[in-house]
């Protein structure tokens, strides 16, 4: 077994932080690194323990779950950010998750499922359900990288297109028998040529582009 997947718990409630650890403590392969009561801290703490998700809360007082996206997103921190937040209306999830979070999970997740969740992000997944995605893409400004496909090499749209499906970089590298640093290139240079942020903006322009599988 690799090295444990460092997690960050953001959250201002003390007992679902301890219900979060306490959940995944019993993981083999996941290692709670620290935890935040709020957002400024959340950053302040991705930036000192720099830890591979962070357990990102929405709602918090003072700095809250989006904007402490955003500030990692200035910060170029790596981390991935998995939402889990107790509310369900789409106009609190979409404005998250194009913020820039991997995905999202509700508190009442069952344990397993979270452990499976910061495993997938981790690896490189997006986590979305179908009703969001499709509010995000209605959310789509038209102008994002319209027109440009045609910019794209015939390998980077392939790899657009494993993207799409949730693929990480190893399951890319290994679909199309290439390095992991090579698809990386080709990731970067996707983003580049569609002017987009990230990986789930690149899934959802090819999802919008009928590019997914």
């Amino acid at each position: 077994m690799g090295e444990p997947i460092r997690v960050l718990l953001v959250d201002d409630h003390q007992v679902v932080r301890r219900g979060l650890r306490t959940f995944l403590e019993v993981q083999d392969d996941i290692e709670v690194v620290g935890e935040a009561a709020d957002g400024a801290e959340g950053v302040d703490r991705a930036e000192e323990l720099r830890p591979d998700v962070v357990l990102m809360d929405i709602k918090m007082p003072g700095t809250d779950g989006i904007d402490a996206l955003r500030r990692l997103r200035e910060l170029d921190n790596p981390a991935r950010v998995l939402i889990v937040t107790s509310f369900t209306e789409q106009r609190t999830v979409v404005p998250a998750l194009r913020a820039g979070a991997a995905g999202y999970v509700y508190k009442d997740v069952d344990p397993d499922a979270l452990a499976g969740a910061i495993r997938s992000v981790h690896a490189g997944h997006i986590l979305l359900q179908p009703e969001v995605a499709g509010a995000l893409l209605s959310q789509e400004e038209t102008g994002t990288g319209h027109g440009r496909g045609g910019t794209l090499t015939e390998r980077e749209r392939e790899v657009l297109g494993l993207i799409a499906d949730g693929r990480s970089n190893r399951e890319i590298a290994r679909a199309l028998v290439l390095s992991e640093k090579t698809v990386k290139t080709h990731v970067s240079n996707i983003l580049m040529k569609l002017d987009l942020a990230d990986r789930t903006q690149a899934a959802l322009w090819a999802v919008r582009h009928g590019m997914a599988g």
